[in-house]
């Protein structure tokens, strides 16, 4: 398999990279999927509860952030695209500050649906950097028919609304049921999108129609109930196949990804990071500047090269957060000035 020396500029020129990124601008991307409203409650531990043995926070500081596909259209509004997301909602405090908290970031929330389930919402308390406990609210039952048509038809507005890519990103909440994704990927292909989808193992091989198909190692491998060897990518081809993608973009951690196309040999990208503090949100960063990128006109190597610097200065970052264009050409020219690459 090709191997490329600590990230592949080659396959990137620094004025390449430029135009793409200067092109994310006029680029429009529905993230239909999952979304969450992440709390964390910080503050101090001082005493022991008298009621249970369990420590007393005193908060001091409670702050929302976007999580899941939520996450995802952040990462879109940063490179300064705009942005739709699609997802399921309910009639509640969590819904309305999930909604506001796109309105600041400047993406689109019309095509939240509100449904009857609570907000999806995840609750984080730390004391000195510490989380002390999670709480979860949510349901994750498939949305049912009436629901996930009303999902198909603000997919259908979004993407009529000049949208340039679609993804879908899943994390097995309930709203990624079969007909919104067969739906949601036909009408894509009809509009001549390219489709981005970032799966989980409940619907795994419901995706036929994908551009870039990009789960992780351990997600295909327990999928398909065997081992990837990458060192002898002879069977790969009839991967993509049972997928039904044109393209699959394996993410392999410190590692890397591996980009495996039918009408090629598998292109390994190294990893570009220069320091990993913390992997949350990595993955969200990716798939984000892959929709980006492809709606760009980026080819489907050049989008991964993008997106994995975009994951390499997002794993130097504390908790999720948003990766910006020129934070990618700084990565990009630490690399070439390490390797002596032309800039």
């Amino acid at each position: 398999m090709p191997t490329h020396d600590r990230t592949s500029l080659p396959a990137l020129p620094r004025p390449r990279l430029e135009a793409l990124l200067a092109a994310a601008a006029a680029q429009r991307v529905v993230v239909v999927g999952d979304a969450m409203l992440d709390v964390y409650l910080r503050g101090d531990v001082e005493r022991i509860s008298p009621e249970a043995p369990v420590p007393v926070v005193r908060v001091r500081e409670r702050r929302d952030a976007l999580g899941g596909a939520a996450n995802v259209a952040q990462n879109v509004a940063a490179l300064g695209a705009g942005c739709t997301l699609v997802a399921a909602v309910g009639d509640d405090a969590g819904g309305e500050r999930l909604r506001a908290a796109l309105a600041g970031i400047g993406a689109d929330p019309s095509g939240l649906v509100t449904a009857a389930r609570p907000t999806t919402t995840k609750t984080r308390v730390l004391a000195r950097s510490q989380q002390v406990v999670r709480f979860d609210e949510e349901d994750d039952a498939d949305l049912d028919a009436a629901d996930a048509e009303r999902v198909v038809d603000a997919v259908r507005a979004a993407l009529a609304a000049g949208a340039t890519a679609l993804v879908l990103e899943d994390y097995n909440k309930g709203v990624l049921v079969p007909a919104v994704i067969e739906a949601s990927i036909a009408l894509a292909r009809a509009a001549g999108v390219p489709v981005v989808v970032d799966p989980k193992f409940r619907n795994f091989f419901a995706y036929r129609g994908a551009t870039i198909f990009k789960p992780n190692r351990r997600e295909l491998e327990a999928a398909l109930g065997a081992a990837v060897d990458l060192a002898h990518p002879e069977a790969l081809p009839a991967t993509l196949e049972r997928l039904g993608a044109e393209h699959l973009l394996l993410t392999l951690g410190e590692r890397g990804m591996a980009l495996l196309s039918r009408d090629g040999e598998p292109f390994r990208v190294p990893t570009a990071a220069r320091e990993v503090y913390d992997v949350v949100g990595a993955g969200d960063t990716v798939t984000a500047y892959l929709a980006v990128m492809l709606g760009a006109g980026a080819t489907p190597r050049e989008a991964a090269v993008v997106a994995n610097f975009a994951a390499g200065v997002e794993v130097g970052k504390l908790g999720a957060q948003s990766v910006y264009a020129d934070e990618v050409l700084a990565a990009y020219d630490d690399v070439a000035a390490e390797h002596g690459a032309a800039a």
